[in-house]
């Protein structure tokens, strides 16, 4: 039984289907991101999660966040360790239960949910192929103390950003480029003039990225 409530696309494929997982934003539910899934390749078996920190008066969270602390926001590490691991105890059970690719897994994930998505690839790498990382950044204080290149080097990652985000400042997904080149791994990073949001444009450019990749 899997421990994250989720919903569910079936692929059009009887095996070996590429798995896509949807990890949400702060403050959502497993219903905002799988509003892609009926414009995605049919051949994806889709899950979408939900973060186990329900929210009042509504939505979850993957980790506290304290908006009255110093600088602004305090994350709380621990909570978000423990839905890495959760997440990748996810990835085990579906991987089990559906007739999926256990090699052709990729994440999805929208701002915390991005932030989540890369902690699960760096820290479990055997166990994710591709990344779509939507208005995020790299919370390295949640990754292992040290990344060996060539445990990384088969990852894809499409990162992106909203040059005008509110929320996460485009500046801290910036550096993403570059921690990744250090790590040679192969990734496209773009930036689109919207908020923290996922203009059309860049749904569609993901959307193509991801066909050359499952």
């Amino acid at each position: 039984m899997a421990d994250l409530h989720y919903i569910k696309r079936p692929s059009s494929l009887k095996e070996n289907a590429p798995l896509l997982i949807m990890c949400h934003g702060y403050g959502s539910d497993e219903n905002d991101l799988f509003s892609f899934a009926s414009e995605l390749p049919k051949e994806l078996f889709i899950v979408s999660l939900r973060a186990p920190y329900p929210m009042q008066p509504f939505g979850n969270a993957w980790y506290a966040i304290n908006f009255d602390a110093e600088k602004g926001k305090w994350n709380d590490n621990e909570q978000a360790e423990q839905s890495v691991g959760l997440i990748s105890k996810f990835i085990d059970y579906a991987c089990d239960a559906y007739p999926v690719d256990a090699n052709n897994v990729t994440l999805l994930g929208f701002s915390q949910g991005t932030i989540l998505s890369y902690a699960v690839a760096l820290n479990y790498p055997d166990k994710v192929k591709n990344i779509v990382a939507l208005s995020g950044y790299i919370n390295e204080d949640i990754l292992p103390d040290s990344i060996e290149a060539q445990s990384v080097d088969h990852l894809n990652f499409f990162c992106s950003h909203g040059s005008a985000d509110q929320v996460i400042p485009v500046e801290w997904a910036r550096k993403t480029p570059s921690f990744l080149d250090a790590l040679n791994i192969n990734h496209v990073y773009k930036e689109y003039p919207v908020g923290h949001g996922v203009a059309p444009q860049n749904f569609y450019d993901f959307k193509d990225w991801l066909k050359q990749y499952i």
